[in-house]
């Protein structure tokens, strides 16, 4: 929140890509303002648009994978404590989908280089990835479907904090009423680049 109170007492607008903070008390200082930002809990467009597709999915279709048991698996480097944001964000949606509750501690977290490159992730990439995989299973076991995303290294959020850059810079421009964006924001403007 320090980061949103420098930039609000410095009229600054910002892009922030961040998970684990209070998001009521970050919007109320936010709001405290009167400068444009972009903050998101992930910045890799072509991830947020997975997480929207499946968040409509899920509102469109629910209990479509009834009784199908979820098993989810996530890497990345060790000096990450806590499980993926983009996991959780994941398995609210598809737990819509199987109409069963899974808890954030049912998610598998892969820490240690001997393990992560047992998922598959390269030597040269243990540094920095986020390896996901989600299983959905029939009761039975007869039918699954597995939805998996791999990143090495950190190209595709610099990649989305660029957009999010020059789609505020285009925004803040015209002055809009609406101050606070995110990046589902930054993808219906089209900012693909």
């Amino acid at each position: 929140l320090s980061n949103i109170a420098c930039y609000v007492e410095n009229n600054c607008d910002f892009v922030m890509g961040t998970t684990g903070v209070d998001a009521p008390a970050m919007k109320k200082e936010f709001e405290s303002g009167s400068n444009y930002a972009v903050i998101a809990p992930n910045m890799a467009k072509q991830i947020v648009a997975l997480q929207y597709a499946l968040d409509q999915m899920s509102n469109r279709f629910p209990n479509s994978y009834k009784n199908y048991k979820l098993k989810v698996t996530e890497s990345h480097q060790s000096s990450k404590a806590d499980t993926s944001g983009t996991a959780k964000a994941i398995v609210s949606h598809l737990t819509k989908l199987n109409g069963e509750s899974f808890q954030v501690d049912e998610i598998e977290k892969i820490r240690t280089p001997e393990a992560q490159i047992a998922f598959g992730v390269p030597s040269d990439a243990l540094g920095g990835h986020a390896f996901h995989t989600y299983s959905l299973t029939s009761e039975d076991g007869s039918v699954s479907f597995e939805l998996q995303h791999n990143v090495c290294g950190r190209r595709i959020y610099a990649e989305g904090t660029a957009d999010a850059v020059m789609f505020l810079d285009s925004i803040r421009r015209s002055h809009p009423e609406k101050r606070l964006y995110n990046m589902i924001d930054v993808l219906e403007a089209g900012g693909m680049n």
